[in-house]
Order: structure tokens, then C-alpha cells, then sequence
């Protein structure tokens, strides 16, 4: 069982969390997001640039109402000097982990975890309550990969939620909730397990997800879980005088 490469699991990104549009700008991917998040929002390359294409790509999400942002990937050195150098800040360095699905997968206690879509509304509630709004929401909806939202209880209280998507072969896990009362109380790992079982059941054979590295606590659970980092990114994002 071959494990995804760090396009595909790039190219898994955006085809669970979409943004409203992809705009091909010379060597440039622009995404217009719609307040969905940095994300949907950024700025990625296609093809080799040079220094000189960044104004292009400035110019371009300014023309959209956005701040400039830049995706930097592994291999992108010189792009990322390059923006350093113009004044652009490093902003939320992330890992992408990945597991086979097999791995994570396990029965749950009956009513711990209820994958569905469309979301519920106290699932939108949780989701609130962690400043993933309505915008945001809007991403996983336009999603056109298999989807659910998956709620998890505890001692018959909703105590957490995330979204899922598939592509070929993998599952990506998104915008996970636990409620703050309900920290600690094994709510991650069921939400993570359930969302394994929702996608072995659908063909998937592989759980990704992303996750900023200085979110410690959910590092560590994807660590004691043996998930492995697949691939890196981090934004670079321009002055607030720019765009």
C-alpha cells in the first residue's frame, strides 16, 4: 500500500477544504476564500516563479479584497527568502500527519460518535464555540468529495465535533472541535477512530489531517496515536500596510 505523496496530499487539501474559487494567474494558483480562512485564501506555485512573478501574485489577491498570502512548501527556499525579505511575516507553521487508515480504526461504545451530513445544528454550535463560523462552514459544503460531519457525546452530552472528506483513497479530517468542558475525556480519539471507520467503510485506506505545530495537545494525540508528519507548510503574509 503506497502512502500519498505531499502533492497529493496537497491536492487532498483542496479538494476537501475548497475555496470558492481557483484563479490561474501566470505561475500562480490564487484561491478566493470568502473569509473561509488562510487556507482558502492563499497564494501557491505552479510552475517555477522568480522574484519578479510575486508583484503579479499581490496584485491579484488584492484585487480580490485580500491580504496577500503565500503557501510555502517543502522546496520552496527561495520564495520564502524572497518574502522575507519584502517584509512578510511567517505565520502558522503546520503538519500535515498521515496514517493508514487500519491503524486508527476500532469499535466505539454505541452512541459515542454519529457521522452525518449535512451538519446538525448543535454540531454548528460546537463548531462556534472554536471560531469556525458560518464562512467556514461554507467550505465543507462546497466540498464535492464524500463527506460527513461527525459528532461526538460523552455521558450523553454533545462534546465534539469535525468534518471529513475523501479523495481517492484518503480521508482528511478537518476542523476538529472539542468542547472545553470536555477536554481530556477521550473525545479527540473518538472523533479520530470514527472518522477512520467512516472512511474504511467508504474505501478510504489512508486518515490525513493538518494541524499547526504549536497546537501542543493535538500534536501529542496524533503522536500517541503514531501518526506520522507526511509533509510541512507554513504562510507567509504580507505587512499590514501592503495589498
Amino acid at each position: 500500500m503506497t502512502a500519498p505523496d505531499s502533492q497529493q496530499l496537497f491536492d487532498l487539501v483542496d479538494a476537501t477544504w475548497p475555496p470558492a474559487r481557483f484563479i490561474s494567474l501566470g505561475p500562480w494558483c490564487l484561491r478566493e476564500g470568502l473569509g473561509g480562512g488562510q487556507r482558502v485564501s492563499s497564494a501557491t506555485a505552479i510552475s517555477p516563479v522568480i522574484e519578479t512573478d510575486i508583484a503579479l501574485a499581490e496584485t491579484g489577491m488584492s484585487d480580490l479584497g485580500q491580504r496577500p498570502l503565500f503557501m510555502i512548501r517543502p522546496g520552496e527556499t527561495d520564495l520564502d527568502l524572497w518574502l522575507a525579505e519584502r517584509g512578510y511575516e511567517t505565520v502558522d507553521p503546520v503538519t500535515i500527519y498521515l496514517s493508514p487508515a487500519a491503524d486508527l480504526a476500532a469499535r466505539l461504545p454505541p452512541a459515542t460518535t454519529f457521522p452525518a451530513w449535512p451538519p446538525l445544528a448543535v454540531q454548528r454550535e460546537l463548531w462556534g464555540q472554536g471560531g469556525i463560523d458560518a464562512a467556514r462552514i461554507a467550505v465543507m459544503e462546497r466540498a464535492e468529495t464524500p463527506k460527513a460531519a461527525i459528532l461526538a457525546r460523552s455521558s450523553d452530552t454533545p462534546a465534539g465535533v469535525a468534518y471529513v472528506g475523501i479523495q481517492d483513497d484518503v480521508a482528511m479530517l478537518h476542523a476538529v472541535q472539542v468542547a472545553p468542558d470536555q477536554r481530556r475525556s477521550g473525545t479527540g480519539a473518538a472523533i479520530l477512530r470514527s472518522a477512520a471507520n467512516w472512511a474504511i467503510a467508504r474505501g478510504a485506506k489512508w486518515v490525513a489531517l493538518a494541524v499547526t505545530k504549536a497546537n501542543t495537545p493535538a500534536n501529542a494525540l496524533y503522536t500517541k496515536f503514531a501518526m506520522t508528519p507526511a509533509t510541512e507548510y507554513h504562510y507567509r503574509r504580507a505587512p499590514e500596510d501592503a495589498g
